[in-house]
């Protein structure tokens, strides 16, 4: 039996679930979310918990089960609570801005690198190192994280770019002295 699988989820105040079938909708403050799961895995709610079980003990049914249930569990926190991913940026001369919408990036190029926020995506710029983006979607806040960080990626012998908050980079030696025979 799955570990992760067979955990009911709790559904926090303010949340609204609908189960129709395999289509899992989920609303709450933060926004709402919604998940067609495989139809051979079973979502069903019971006083205040959803459920998530599977046919027969097939390796197939097995990785549904812990995936489905991990899946609307985020589902479940993103509307609640939401998520977020902290990005900083390192280097002489690099900065982000926050303009209307846009986040603007000074990152060493011979020009801005300018990416916008969508409808669920936050953009936060509370210093000119430090980048916050905040969503309800994990899959969505983690991609759009990615896609910034790939603008600049840190670099393994001064260490600037962007990097998320908490990641360790292995940094390299430069070359040996010059000259010796």
């Amino acid at each position: 039996m799955s570990r992760i699988g067979k955990k009911p989820i709790a559904v926090p105040a303010g949340v609204e679930v609908k189960i129709d079938g395999s289509h899992i909708a989920v609303k709450g403050p933060k926004g709402q979310l919604a998940y067609d799961c495989n139809p051979e895995i079973t979502v069903k709610m019971e006083d205040g918990h959803i459920l998530v079980e599977r046919p027969s003990d097939d390796k197939v049914h097995r990785s549904l089960h812990g995936l489905t249930r991990t899946l609307v569990h985020n589902m479940v926190v993103g509307v609640s609570e939401g998520f977020k991913k902290e990005l900083e940026i390192n280097g002489v001369g690099y900065r982000a801005a926050k303009q209307g919408k846009d986040l603007v990036m000074n990152l060493g190029y011979s020009h801005q690198v300018i990416m916008s926020d969508t409808a669920d995506i936050t953009i936060e710029v509370p210093a000119p190192n430090k980048i916050v983006i905040n969503g309800p979607d994990k899959q969505k806040v983690g991609q759009f994280a990615a896609e910034v960080r790939s603008k600049r990626p840190p670099e393994p012998y001064k260490g600037k770019g962007i990097k998320y908050a908490g990641e360790v980079i292995i940094r390299k030696e430069g070359k040996a002295g010059k000259g010796k025979k």
